[in-house]
């Protein structure tokens, strides 16, 4: 599925709707630094945030609110939604009725039967509808997932993934409301990123159990989350996400029937980022004191196992693959029914931790 576009020789004209940390730190520099894609359009009410976007994309346009967009669709080719949870779905909405592929940051949608409802309308209207699950291409997954194809760790038998932090004291903001309409809380924000790299490594889920808790004091939405999968493959998946972690664990421990995987460290493309560098010669590139190592029988902290070189991670991919799916018909690189998927399992954590059960998929 594509939308109308024009020329190759033309960029696509892109409406950013959302310059928060999400537009402004992700989507706008990834966008600029993407062949074949323009920033025509930023939309932030926020006036800060106005001048902030100026400032970096000094000819881009200035909406208020993302109603502005519809009323000039012809005029853009594509609209990526990074406002607060709560907005992606009707934004979403509203821009496929348009006549705009869209592109929406993670969660697509507060529950699967409103992403593969969107997933509906997309097919409909024969529009591309993608998720952005940048976290596919951080470095220690995309080395992972070589290993995997290689068959250097066996069969894998249980996968543990942790997206920890320490962050004792609170920032504020919708992500830490305790209201179920902003969607905020770690289960669904760092949730699923982890939750869909397992999926995406191992499969679909036959079982969920998960603990959630809110340990901040002050705090309203869960800041403290394990979630355990069985995969209908038979892998297990330990996923765990916290702001509270005063020692952080290894983002990857994978054991297998042959070797295991450990990985400490955080991709380093979001500080990059953060820190005003964007994509270019040595991108996503890991110093080798950050590699992870495979062996069998021994610990990585004692030196035991084989350095394994982390290939570079690489976020300008997910929107070279929107160019090619837009401009050739190439694949999606993200779809909804997959971003469904990851909710179905969010969903059944959120009941498990409720109820102390195990829910089945």
């Amino acid at each position: 599925m594509t939308g109308t576009a024009p020329g190759t020789d033309t960029p696509l004209r892109v409406g950013l709707v959302g310059y928060g940390l999400a537009g402004s730190v992700f989507h706008a520099p990834l966008i600029g630094a993407t062949e074949g894609l323009l920033l025509d359009t930023v939309v932030t009410s926020n006036p800060e945030r106005q001048d902030q976007a100026r400032a970096a994309f000094p000819d881009v346009r200035i909406a208020a609110g993302a109603d502005e967009l519809w009323t000039r669709a012809d005029a853009l080719d594509l609209i990526v939604v990074a406002s607060p949870n709560r907005t992606h779905l009707p934004i979403a909405t509203a821009a496929l009725r348009s006549g705009l592929p869209v592109v929406v940051d993670k969660p697509i949608a507060g529950t699967a039967a409103e992403a593969r409802a969107l997933a509906a309308l997309a097919e409909e209207s024969g529009l591309l509808l993608s998720v952005f699950q940048n976290r596919r291409w951080d470095s220690d997954f995309l080395t992972l997932r070589a290993l995997l194809a290689e068959g250097r760790l066996g069969d894998v038998q249980r996968f543990e993934s942790r997206f920890e932090r320490w962050r004792p004291q609170l920032k504020g903001g919708w992500r830490e409301s305790g209201d179920p309409t902003e969607i905020g809380g770690l289960l669904y924000d760092l949730g699923s990123h982890v939750v869909d790299q397992a999926l995406a490594l191992f499969g679909p889920a036959a079982s969920v159990y998960a603990e959630s808790d809110v340990r901040r004091p002050g705090a309203r939405a869960d800041d403290d989350t394990f979630i355990a999968l069985t995969h209908t493959s038979g892998v297990r998946s330990h996923l765990h996400v916290s702001a509270t972690a005063a020692q952080l664990g290894p983002r990857f421990r994978v054991l297998g029937s042959e070797a295991g995987f450990v990985k400490y460290g955080l991709d380093p493309q979001e500080a990059a980022l953060r820190e005003g560098l964007r994509p270019g010669p040595g991108w996503g590139q890991e110093p080798e004191p950050l590699w992870g190592r495979i062996g069998a029988g021994e610990s990585p902290l004692t030196d035991g196992g084989t350095p394994v070189p982390s290939l570079p991670g690489d976020y300008p991919a997910y929107y070279a693959a929107i160019v090619e799916a837009l401009r050739e018909g190439g694949p999606n690189p993200v779809t909804a029914l997959e971003a469904a998927a990851a909710l179905d399992v969010l969903e059944a954590a959120r009941r498990s931790a409720r109820d102390g059960v195990a829910v089945a998929l």
